[in-house]
C-alpha cells in the first residue's frame, strides 16, 4: 500500500489547512512536562524556548501550551499530569526521562508524547518520540545493502539500555550479525577487544609464520620476514563491519582498543549510532572514516542558528524533537476536528519535518533518518 506523506503543518500550515475557518473559540491545549528546576533545568528551559519557536512558525491563537515543571521526579510528574489533566489537557509533551513515565499510565485518558528514545515496557498511553534504536539499525541496514556488506558484528555495553538494543537488531533488517557484550571499564576492554577480535590468534599466526619461513629454503626469505616483522598481526578478520553502541569516551576507548588490536576503520567499516554530530569526533583522526544514522543535519544546522540567533544560546538537543512534535499535534488535532485520542496516532502516515522524515504507526514514532560519515574533518552525507 502507498503510504502518503504529509508535509508537518508548521512548515506550510495555511497551504493544506484551512485555519480562518477554525472557531475563536476551539483551543488546542497541549501540556509541556519538563524539568525546569535541578540539574536538568537547562533541558526543560531549552525545549520551552523550541516549542515557543514552533508556536511563533505556525502562528496560530488556538493554540495553548502549559508548562509544568517535572523536576525529574516521577512522582512530582504524575501530580503535575493530573493538575494538567484538571485543566482539560488530554495531550501532553513529555516527559523528558523514561523512569519518569512509570505512573502516568494512571491518567489512561491521556497521551503523552515522551522525547525518550525507549519504546518497550513504556505504559500504553506513552509514545516515544525520541530517535529510536529501532529506527537507526533500519538506517544501518540500508547502508550495509548499499555496501554489501555480509559480516557484522555488534558491540553493545553492558548499560542499562542493552535490551533496547537487543530488541532493535531484532526488530531491523540487519543480517548476518554476531552481537558480543562488553565491560565499559577500561582495566576490562581491552582484554574483551583481543578475544572478540581474535587478536591473540592473530598475533600467533604472525609468529609462527616467521619461523616457519625461517625454518624453511623459500627465496628471498629475509625480504619476507622483514615485511612480515612490520605487521602486527597476520590473518583474515572474520568480520567486514563493526556496529558500536555507544557514546562519547566510551565509543572512543572502543575504537582505541579496535586499533590496538590491528582491527582499522581503514580495514572495515566503523559504524556507530546517532552521534548528534559531536564535533569531538573530527579530532579523532584515527578513527575515521566512522559511520552513524541521525537526523537531517541541514535541517538542524538551520534550527540550532536560528535559536542562537533568537535566544543568544544554543540548544538541547531534545528540544529539536519537541519543535517537531508541536507541528505534528497541531496537525494531528485539527484534522481530527479537534478530538484528541488514540486515533490520532494508530493512522499509518508519513510526515516531513524538521528532523526529517518520521512515520506515525500504531502508537510509534519511527524516523527515516539520514546517513552520515566522519572524514577529513567534516560530516559527510551518505544518503
Amino acid at each position: 500500500m502507498k503510504i502518503f506523506i504529509k508535509i508537518i503543518v508548521f512548515i506550510c500550515a495555511i497551504s493544506f489547512l484551512n485555519i480562518e475557518k477554525i472557531s475563536a473559540e476551539e483551543k488546542i491545549k497541549i501540556g509541556l512536562l519538563v524539568p525546569l528546576s535541578g540539574e536538568h533545568s537547562y533541558i526543560g528551559k531549552s525545549i520551552i524556548r523550541s516549542v515557543r519557536l514552533a508556536i511563533n512558525k505556525i502562528n496560530n491563537s488556538s493554540i495553548e501550551i502549559l508548562p509544568k515543571d517535572t523536576a525529574s521526579n516521577p512522582e512530582i510528574t504524575l501530580n503535575k499530569a493530573k493538575k494538567l489533566y484538571e485543566d482539560g489537557v488530554r495531550l501532553i509533551i513529555g516527559p523528558v526521562f523514561n523512569e519518569n513515565l512509570v505512573y502516568l499510565d494512571e491518567l489512561k485518558d491521556v497521551i503523552f508524547l515522551s522525547l525518550t528514545n525507549k519504546t518497550f515496557d513504556n505504559p500504553k498511553n506513552i509514545i516515544s518520540a525520541g530517535i529510536n534504536a529501532n529506527s537507526q539499525f533500519n538506517t544501518i541496514a540500508k547502508f550495509q545493502k548499499l555496501n554489501e556488506i555480509k559480516k557484522t558484528i555488534i558491540l553493545i555495553p553492558n548499560k542499562n539500555y542493552k535490551e533496547e538494543i537487543e530488541k532493535a537488531i531484532k526488530q531491523s533488517k540487519i543480517k548476518n550479525s554476531n552481537v558480543y557484550y562488553y565491560d565499559t571499564d577500561p582495566t576490562k576492554l581491552t582484554s574483551q577487544i583481543e578475544k572478540i577480535t581474535r587478536y591473540p590468534q592473530r598475533k600467533q599466526n604472525l609468529k609462527d609464520e616467521i619461523k616457519r619461513i625461517e625454518k624453511s629454503d623459500e627465496l628471498n626469505k629475509k625480504i619476507k620476514i622483514n615485511q612480515l616483522k612490520k605487521r602486527d598481526t597476520l590473518g583474515k578478520i572474520h568480520f567486514d563491519s563493526v556496529i558500536i553502541s555507544d557514546f562519547d569516551e566510551t565509543l572512543k576507548s572502543i575504537t582505541t582498543s579496535l586499533l590496538y588490536t590491528d582491527v582499522s576503520p581503514k580495514k572495515i567499516y566503523f559504524i556507530t549510532l546517532n552521534q548528534w554530530f559531536d564535533e569531538s569526533l573530527l579530532k579523532e583522526i584515527s578513527l575515521q572514516p566512522i559511520y552513524f544514522p541521525s537526523i537531517n543535519k541541514d535541517n538542524y544546522d538551520e534550527f540550532v542558528k536560528t535559536y542562537h540567533k533568537t535566544f543568544d544560546e544554543y540548544p538541547n538537543q531534545l528540544s529539536f524533537l519537541s519543535y517537531d512534535l508541536v507541528g505534528l499535534v497541531y496537525y494531528l488535532t485539527v484534522q481530527n476536528n479537534f478530538n484528541i485520542d488514540k486515533k490520532m496516532f494508530l493512522k499509518k502516515n508519513m510526515f516531513k519535518g524538521k528532523i526529517g522524515i518520521f512515520e506515525v504507526k500504531n502508537n510509534k514514532i519511527n524516523h527515516l533518518l539520514n546517513f552520515y560519515k566522519v572524514e577529513d574533518n567534516n560530516f559527510k552525507k551518505i544518503f
